[in-house]
Parts: structure tokens; C-alpha cells; sequence
């Protein structure tokens, strides 16, 4: 038995192939770009269609905006990575049933100094006393 060599797409970790989709796009930036132009700047050894299925599930989330460019659609991120991580987290929670549980982990887990900045985020009270 042969030992199999992974393919680029398989040798990357989950959300790999998106965060370097994004930073081309990011480093592109205002211009969009086609998918051949993606797979330029990320892996030309990527399958065309590989990248064309990531920036397809990418759009769908909401990470990109796209529009016609000739037969193909160029795309552009539409947000920077803050506001990316806050969308993963808020997708997190979403549907959960212990939503409240989960909050309260994720508050118990911030830093002194993270808690602080989001107490004033939320105002006064905003956090019930002694919380």
C-alpha cells in the first residue's frame, strides 16, 4: 500500500483554506478578485473548483459580497477579523439551549482587565450586581 499525499485542500486544518481566502481578499482590497485570482494568491496547486466551492460556502455565510465580473463573480471580504470572530462567536451560541450556561463560562473565562472593558461596553447594572 502506497502512502497517500495529501492534497493542499487536505493538508490544511479546518477554516485554513477560509482564513487564507480572506486574507487575500483583505490584502487585495477596495479591488475584488475572480476565484482564479484567489487561487493565485493562495495555493495555485488548489483545485480551481476547490476554491471556487470555498468562496461559494464563504459567500453563503455572509464572509463575502460578490458581484459579475464577466463569466465569473469577483468577491470581497466584508469584514475584518473583529467582526469576523465576533460573527463565529454569535454563531456559537445561536440555537443553543444553554445559552445563558454558556455566557456565563465564557464571562467567567475573561481576563480581569476583559471583563472591565465589557462592563462598560454594557453600561452600568448592565451585568446585575455582583456579577
Amino acid at each position: 500500500m502506497g502512502v497517500h499525499e495529501p492534497t493542499p485542500a487536505e493538508g490544511r486544518a479546518k477554516g485554513e483554506l477560509e482564513a487564507e481566502i480572506l486574507a487575500a481578499l483583505r490584502h487585495a482590497a477596495p479591488e475584488a478578485l475572480t476565484p482564479g485570482e484567489v487561487l493565485e494568491q493562495v495555493d495555485a496547486r488548489l483545485a480551481y473548483s476547490t476554491v471556487v466551492t470555498a468562496l461559494t460556502r464563504m459567500h453563503g455565510k455572509g464572509l463575502l459580497s460578490r458581484a459579475k465580473r464577466g463569466r465569473a463573480y469577483a468577491y470581497t471580504a466584508v469584514s475584518d477579523e473583529s467582526e469576523l470572530a465576533a460573527r463565529k462567536m454569535s454563531r456559537m451560541l445561536d440555537g443553543r439551549s444553554d445559552r445563558e450556561a454558556v455566557l456565563t463560562h465564557f464571562i467567567d473565562e475573561l481576563s480581569d482587565d476583559d471583563e472591565e472593558f465589557l462592563r462598560r461596553l454594557l453600561g452600568p447594572g448592565a451585568l446585575g450586581p455582583g456579577a
